[in-house]
């Protein structure tokens, strides 16, 4: 028989139960989360959100894998301020380069965010070398990237290079390019990689500065050339590649991160849920595997680390983008 006794302290523990209930919802995870990217699907951006996003589900952060949700546009601003503008709940993510963050604030002076403020950073997740290619439109003589600009010298009429936006790192590493060998280079501005990349390999333009993951596929179709690549080393993913720093131009040298944020005062135990289920994520061999033929190498990080490696990159290119001399104005 039950007493009045163990039926009061049943009682007591179910309330207790009740009380503790959001607690424990929330450790087993957000229903569904989202993450937004600001480029077309089938680049470099998407292909880490969609690998990444998949094994999410199962964990402390998450119950589902991510929805991806595409939003190209203005270089990926569009995405950045639709989720500065999502509720701080961790149930939407953003997944950007971080030339949204660290070198957009140094071009477009009304910038419709502060990624210092409207932001918050929660790991790296890849990183990728850019890469330099050239099309049925320039010669098979040109080989290397003095090969190229002797050619664009020549035919100035021709000489232009594609990026995915106008501001992005590749626009940049053609304008340096440009300012340091003297050369007029004409920049064409793309929403995204793959419809540049489509038009060198159909002849509409003579070359394309971006994510050298995204020429891979038609490089090794022999459709296009790559004539270097940004990294400190060699691509692992076109080691026969030489390097900017190889043919002389030490200063195209650079790696660039795709990185996940949460809009701004988004709980820290959600964040760090976020954190530890995307290094999770990294370590696992398909998704290795998979960001590995789109040239790009896992790559997770504490928050402090990302926030650090974000204001660092924030500093070294204000006075590039000054020398450069582009702005929202340009």
């Amino acid at each position: 028989m039950t007493t009045r006794r163990q039926f009061t302290h049943a009682t007591a523990s179910l309330a207790a139960l009740g009380a503790f209930a959001p607690l424990i919802a929330r450790a087993q995870g957000l229903e569904q989360v989202k993450i937004i990217n600001g480029f077309p699907a089938g680049g470099t951006a998407d292909a880490t959100s969609r690998r990444v996003g998949d094994k999410l589900g199962g964990t402390a952060f998450a119950k589902n894998g991510a929805v991806v949700e595409n939003k190209p546009g203005a270089g990926g601003r569009i995405a950045v301020e639709s989720v500065k503008n999502a509720a701080p709940d961790g149930a939407t993510l953003l997944l950007t380069p971080f030339s949204c963050t660290s070198i957009y604030p140094h071009i477009y002076r009304r910038l419709s965010y502060d990624p210092f403020k409207d932001l918050a950073p929660v790991s790296i997740a890849s990183v990728l070398h850019h890469g330099l290619a050239v099309g049925p439109m320039v010669p098979a003589s040109v080989k290397s990237v003095k090969d190229y600009v002797a050619w664009a010298k020549a035919n100035p009429d021709k000489a232009s290079y594609g990026s995915p936006a106008a501001g992005s790192i590749p626009h940049f590493l053609g304008a340096l390019l440009s300012g340091f060998t003297n050369t007029p280079l004409t920049h064409v501005p793309y929403r995204g990689s793959i419809p540049g990349v489509a038009d060198v390999i159909g002849g509409q333009i003579a070359s394309m500065f971006t994510p050298s993951g995204d020429f891979l596929a038609n490089y090794k179709a022999g459709k296009l050339r790559i004539l270097a690549t940004s990294g400190p080393t060699r691509n692992p993913f076109s080691p026969d590649v030489p390097t900017f720093a190889e043919q002389g131009f030490p200063d195209l040298t650079v790696e660039e991160w795709f990185g996940f944020y949460a809009p701004a005062r988004t709980p820290g135990n959600i964040i760090d849920n976020a954190n530890a289920a995307i290094n999770a994520a990294l370590q696992d061999k398909a998704v290795i595997a998979s960001l590995g033929t789109f040239g790009m190498s896992p790559r997770g990080s504490s928050v402090r680390e990302m926030d650090r490696s974000q204001r660092q990159e924030y500093f070294r290119w204000g006075p590039l983008v000054k020398q450069i001399g582009f702005s929202d104005d340009t």
